[in-house]
């Protein structure tokens, strides 16, 4: 196991930004008309990744190590370190192969990266891959306003696709330095397809001829809804409601096989499903058709009534997995890249499989989504008739019943081991710590730190989200939050014996750590991405594997019991996903102006870990650390 966490959520700017403030912040296309050549045109433009220099990842490594390991485990990593990177050593011979394959491809990393990050990993995708994304609750409590506002979800999405289509969708910058706008072209009209050892992914956007429906599933029935016109206009919102209306009243009963919980097996598991089940003529073109679509829109049923504070995680309980199969793990396509998820009572969100992109682009689809789905509604125009849209069929034989039994059996103990909460720290968002000159970001990864110290008495290996959009094809690295400065900053917090104005010091020290790692992440010059690299050529040219690889300390260094992201977005959402280990937690947070959303997971099966405990203990951690700042007179920066 390559022990890889491969989620990213990294703030960005659009070119042409509208103030939040405003009451509309749709993204504006640059061009009303079509930019040809304009996509390519702005790759052609951006730089290569670097592969950086190996005595400085060699360097880095060692110091990542310092609060993660014992003294005496990090002497002997260090003289395995040294013996890797001596003149003419392997470590040389590798980063020369390396360099020498960054000269010849697009990008070093990408190739590789999805295929042991995403095909190669074989647990399902469900929990342990794809996140959820839980958006506010929708004022809607009925079969109606569900269809109603599916309608204008649907509009909303091809708004924004006609955008991508038309090369016309705003470049984003970081840090004033143009991003690659590629994965924008991998999220539409894509679908992973299960293989017996390893997964692909297949694009139909690039096709000659571009698919012209989307999926909608409704009762564990599957349909392909057309949503274009002869002349190539999309549906309106009213004429796409008719078409949900039909769909809904020819799919009353949930009295069918439910298909597509075949999406939440063990890979392998579901790649040999895969095949029994398109044998059959019928079986491969509806499979076909659900993989062709733009995307999938999942009506939901009834999902547990639970209280008003339990709501919001429940929620993401229903976009991570479906709540099982007595739910709506059934009523989903999850090799899909993008399904939206809308509930009878108002529950919306999303579930994204990751192969194909990071959450920035889903995000920024997303809010635009539902900027749209606020607009007023226009008046109704002249419906024309419209076919009834295709209804994609299913032969299950006895051996396909049996796969979904297991199906079905293997999803409701999964759902049943994760812990999933949502919370709303209310106390303040990104104001506390930008009026004491902090990155937000910094701010809370600390608190994380803090939080999870006080819980175990130790530092663990963290992982949060480094894009490397800065680069083409830019996928990401990763952030190591837990450093030397961060580790002292945590002992120190508790410790009577400490002065205040010391331990604001170390806090200061700490977060301005991690920003400056932050930055070192985004500019290509991390270490994990390099280390995994170096050993890629290893792999790929038959060469023993170095011992640095098989080191206790390297796998050490991988297993993140804290594995997190930051999602910013316009919406008060908030992403989801479970843990990468099983003694560990899974935190994504989206701060706002004056509060901060969280989704803290663990699973259940693990004794030491709590997401309850944890979720409360960064709480605490965060009113403690501003506290302490308002508390203590500091010296000007």
């Amino acid at each position: 196991m390559w022990g890889i966490c491969s989620r990213t959520m990294v703030k960005v700017g659009m070119a042409k930004p509208c103030g939040l403030m405003k009451p509309c912040h749709l993204v504006k296309p640059v061009s009303v008309t079509r930019v040809s050549g304009r996509y390519l045109t702005h790759q052609k433009g951006l730089p290569s990744l670097p592969v950086p220099p190996l005595q400085q990842t060699c360097e880095r490594y060692v110091s990542a190590l310092e609060p993660i390991v014992e003294v005496d485990e990090l002497k002997h990593t260090k003289e395995l370190v040294e013996e890797f990177q001596k003149a003419g050593g392997v470590g040389e011979r590798l980063q020369r192969g390396l360099e020498k394959r960054a000269e010849n491809t697009e990008n070093w990393l990408s190739e590789w990266w999805v295929q042991v990050a995403y095909f190669d990993y074989r647990l399902p995708v469900v929990i342990h891959s794809s996140p959820g994304l839980v958006l506010p609750r929708m004022n809607f409590r009925d079969k109606q306003g569900q269809i109603r506002f599916a309608a204008k979800l649907i509009a909303g999405v091809l708004d924004f696709k006609m955008m991508i289509d038309n090369e016309t969708l705003p470049v984003e910058y970081l840090g004033g330095k143009p991003l690659c706008m590629n994965q924008y072209y991998e999220v539409l009209s894509s679908c992973r397809v299960p293989g017996l050892k390893r997964d692909s992914v297949v694009n139909h956007a690039k096709t000659s001829r571009p698919p012209k429906h989307i999926t909608v599933v409704h009762n564990f029935q599957f349909y392909a809804l057309e949503v274009y016109n002869s002349d190539g206009t999309p549906l309106t919102a009213d004429e796409l409601r008719v078409q949900l209306e039909k769909i809904c009243l020819s799919s009353p009963q949930t009295d069918v096989e439910p298909v597509g919980i075949l999406t939440t097996q063990h890979r392998d598991s579901w790649g040999k499903a895969y095949v029994t089940l398109t044998q059959d003529k019928t079986n491969k073109e509806s499979v076909s058709a659900i993989q062709r679509s733009i995307f999938t829109l999942c009506l939901d049923g009834a999902k547990p009534q639970v209280a008003d504070e339990e709501y919001r995680s429940c929620a993401a309980v229903q976009m991570l997995h479906g709540g099982g199969s007595q739910w709506n793990s059934g009523n989903r396509w999850f090799d899909k890249t993008l399904q939206f998820i809308i509930g009878e009572d108002g529950t919306c969100g999303a579930n994204y499989e990751h192969a194909p992109a990071e959450g920035p682009p889903i995000v920024a689809l997303i809010d635009h989504v539902v900027e749209y789905t606020r607009k007023p509604e226009m008046t109704p125009s002249p419906v024309v008739p419209l076919p009834m849209p295709q209804k994609l069929h299913f032969n299950i034989t006895p051996d396909i019943k049996k796969d979904i039994e297991e199906a079905k059996h293997a999803m409701n103990i999964l759902a049943q081991d994760l812990d999933m909460r949502v919370i709303v720290f209310g106390h303040f968002g990104k104001n506390i710590p930008k009026a004491h000159k902090m990155s937000p970001d910094a701010f809370i990864q600390m608190a994380l730190q803090l939080a999870y110290y006080r819980m175990y008495q130790c530092c663990c290996a963290t992982y949060e989200s480094a894009s490397l959009r800065m680069f083409r094809l830019g996928r990401t690295d990763t952030i190591r939050s837990a450093s030397k400065a961060s580790a002292s900053f945590v002992k120190a917090f508790d410790d009577p014996r400490k002065q205040n104005t010391e331990k604001v010091d170390l806090m200061v020290k700490a977060v301005n750590a991690h920003r400056t790692y932050t930055t070192t992440a985004v500019s290509g010059q991390a270490i994990d991405r390099h280390l995994l690299g170096l050993k890629m050529v290893a792999v790929e040219n038959n060469l023993s594997i170095p011992d640095i690889y098989t080191d206790t300390a390297y796998a050490k260094a991988l297993h993140y019991k804290l594995s997190t992201s930051q999602v910013p977005s316009k919406t008060d959402c908030v992403m989801c996903f479970g843990p990468v280990v099983t003694d560990g937690y899974g935190v994504c947070y989206n701060p706002m102006n004056d509060h901060i959303n969280f989704a803290v997971s663990s699973f259940n099966t693990a004794k030491d870990t709590d997401a309850a405990h944890l979720a409360q203990a960064v709480e605490g951690a965060l009113l403690d650390m501003r506290t302490l700042l308002e508390q203590t007179p500091r010296a000007k920066l």
